[in-house]
């Protein structure tokens, strides 16, 4: 189970979100123990971009040898 703070890659598209396989985000809750989180996706400066529910296998923990990739958060 992916414990609440921890740092997340989305593994599917959210086009309704504005967010994109690979985007990175914090869990801030986790539901019925881990069957689903609650997830904040911020830009570089600070800006919230979603607070997004999804289930366990829309996100996945990242690994220490990823690194991160920028993309510019297109318009809605």
């Amino acid at each position: 189970m992916i414990e609440e703070l921890a740092s997340v890659a989305l593994t599917v598209d959210l086009p309704e979100h504005r967010l994109q396989a690979g985007d990175i985000g914090a869990v801030v809750m986790v539901h019925q123990d881990g069957k689903g989180y609650t997830v904040e996706f911020l830009t570089l400066g600070s800006d919230t971009i979603a607070v997004v529910t999804v289930t366990a296998g829309q996100i996945r923990p990242i690994r220490a040898n990823e690194i991160a990739h920028a993309r510019e958060l297109t318009t809605a």
